[in-house]
């Protein structure tokens, strides 16, 4: 996960540091992880500025854009994604959240897909720990545990 801005000690960091530590421990023998949070900052605002540290850092991953326009999945969907593109022999995921504005169109350019949380707005420091807690979802359901919704 690869997102803008600096969360320190806050409630939002703390859950989600929880869920890629789960992810991460379940995710071993799925081949998948480490799941990481890198955070990024801009010297300056604005969504081109974020750009600019983004981009670097996305060189060489399959790029996923946390946007407000993309495409809503179920838990079991969001799953099956992130099995197939493990069984394509994608080796980096690189879930990219912006700042307050959202993502510059260059960053969405380089996406090869775009992932919404849903029709409501949620702050990017939420956003951060509900991915998280998908990504620990997905490795569950990919590992077989049962899940509550079937």
């Amino acid at each position: 996960m690869l997102c803008v801005g600096r969360l320190g000690e806050r409630l939002e960091a703390r859950l989600a540091a929880d869920w890629t530590a789960r992810a991460t421990a379940i995710g071993r023998t799925l081949g998948l992880g480490p799941v990481e949070i890198v955070e990024v900052e801009s010297r300056k605002p604005g969504k081109a500025a974020e750009a600019e540290v983004l981009l670097p850092r996305l060189d060489g991953a399959h790029v996923i854009a946390c946007d407000e326009h993309g495409q809503g999945r179920t838990s079991r969907e969001f799953a099956g994604m992130v099995g197939r593109l493990r069984d394509e022999g994608v080796k980096r995921l690189a879930f990219v959240i912006g700042g307050a504005d959202g993502l510059d169109e260059r960053v969405l350019g380089v996406a090869s897909g775009r992932l919404a949380f849903g029709s409501q707005t949620w702050p990017h420091a939420l956003a951060r720990a509900m991915l998280a807690e998908q990504v620990y979802r997905a490795a569950t359901i990919l590992a077989g545990s049962p899940y509550h919704r079937d």
